[in-house]
C-alpha cells in the first residue's frame, strides 16, 4: 500500500541508504498484525501492513504454521533489513504468555532462517517510542503513526497499527544508537588520556 510522504522527524538509525523494517504484533488469539517501513533519509514510506486473521476453529500448532508462513512471505517478498517484534506482556496470565512466546518463537525463527536481525521491543517501550509515553492507548497509537507515517487515514485495524508503531520504534533505536556511538567510541581513548595525565601526577619521573 504505497503512499506518498511528508518528512518525518523520526529518522532511521542507518542514514544515507534505504533500510526496510517489518513489524509484527503477534497475537495469541486475535488478530497479528504486521507492518513493512521503508526509510529514505527523513522519509518513512509504508510499503505495506494489514493483518492476518485465522479461524478460531485452528489448532494453536496450525496457528503457528501459518503465522511462521506469513512472516516468511513477507520477508521473501520484502526483504527487510530488520524485523521488529513486540514482546511479551507481563501482565498476562501464564498460560497467554507461554502461548504468545511461542507465537514469537515462530516470527524470530522466520527471520533467523533468513539471516536477517530480529529485535524485540515491550509494550511500554514501542508507545513511548511512539507517542511519548508508555501508557498510550490503542486509539492514541493510531492517531500517532497516521501522523508519523503522513497517511491518508487512521491504519486499521489496530493490530496493523501496532506494528507499525513495533517497526517505528525500532528506526528510533537505531536513530539513538546512532547518536550515541561517536559519544561512545570516544569514551576509551578520553580514559586512556586522563589515566595518563594521573600517572604523571603520581609518578613525574617515569611521565618523562
Amino acid at each position: 500500500m504505497p503512499v506518498s510522504m511528508a518528512p518525518n522527524p523520526i529518522p532511521p538509525g542507518s542514514m544515507g541508504r534505504k533500510f526496510r523494517v517489518l513489524g509484527v504484533d503477534p497475537a495469541v488469539s486475535g488478530a497479528t498484525g504486521y507492518g513493512v517501513i521503508e526509510f529514505d533519509g527523513p522519509r518513512p514510506n509504508p510499503m505495506h501492513f494489514g493483518v492476518w486473521r485465522l479461524p478460531s476453529r485452528m489448532t494453536f500448532a496450525v496457528r503457528l504454521r501459518e503465522i511462521h508462513s506469513l512472516v516468511s512471505g513477507l520477508v521473501e517478498q520484502f526483504a527487510p533489513d530488520a524485523v521488529a517484534v513486540e514482546s511479551v506482556f507481563a501482565a498476562l496470565n501464564v498460560g497467554t504468555a507461554l502461548k504468545l512466546a511461542e507465537m514469537r518463537g515462530v516470527v524470530l525463527l522466520a527471520a533467523a532462517q533468513a539471516q536477517i536481525p530480529a529485535h524485540s521491543y515491550s509494550p511500554r517501550e514501542v508507545k513511548a517510542s511512539v507517542a511519548g509515553f508508555g501508557a498510550a492507548s490503542k486509539q492514541q497509537i493510531q492517531h500517532m503513526v497516521r501522523s508519523l507515517l503522513n497517511l491518508p487515514q487512521v491504519p486499521e485495524p489496530a493490530d496493523a497499527a501496532d506494528a507499525l508503531a513495533v517497526a517505528l520504534c525500532h528506526a528510533q533505536a537505531l536513530r539513538v544508537r546512532d547518536l550515541l556511538t561517536p559519544v561512545t567510541s570516544q569514551r576509551p581513548l578520553a580514559s586512556a588520556a586522563a589515566a595518563g595525565a594521573r600517572m604523571a601526577r603520581v609518578f613525574p619521573s617515569r611521565a618523562r
